[in-house]
């Protein structure tokens, strides 16, 4: 556990992977402008490690080559287990600010979803799996 902690055990790696993995977040920008607030400086360095880490990989976007879009490896989608457990759990125990309801449905159809998120990353689908919140602010989800 502590080689796994080592990697993912800050909030804001989690929080990266969640956005790529659920959240349809692709660049550096798509990332800062997400509402949770991260630092530039550390926003680099965990997109960074993550990378050396085989957690997902960096190409340069075809349209602009400046620019740099990420994207979960096989390594980086097998955490999505462990992400939805935690969602689950953490939408049971404090105020995440998706509704209670939806993710208690989707608790209910744990395999459904993973499979989901598992298709979309396979067929390079963007599709958000949750909504954008409305009140703008994080979503703690």
């Amino acid at each position: 556990m502590s080689i796994s902690l080592e990697i993912l055990g800050d909030r804001w790696s989690l929080l990266v992977i969640r956005d790529l993995m659920v959240r349809g977040l692709r660049t550096f920008k798509e990332f800062q402008d997400s509402g949770e607030g991260i630092a530039t400086n550390i926003l680099a360095d965990r997109l960074r490690r993550l990378e050396e880490a085989g957690i997902l990989t960096a190409t340069v976007d075809e349209a602009d080559a400046r620019k740099l879009n990420y994207r979960l490896t096989e390594k980086g989608i097998d955490l999505a287990p462990v992400l939805f457990d935690l969602l689950v759990w953490g939408a049971k125990h404090e105020e995440t600010g998706y509704p209670c309801a939806a993710i208690e449905k989707m608790a209910q159809n744990r395999e459904a979803v993973l499979a989901e998120v598992r298709r979309r990353w396979r067929e390079g689908d963007l599709t958000p799996l949750f909504p954008k919140l409305q009140n703008g602010g994080r979503s703690r989800a």
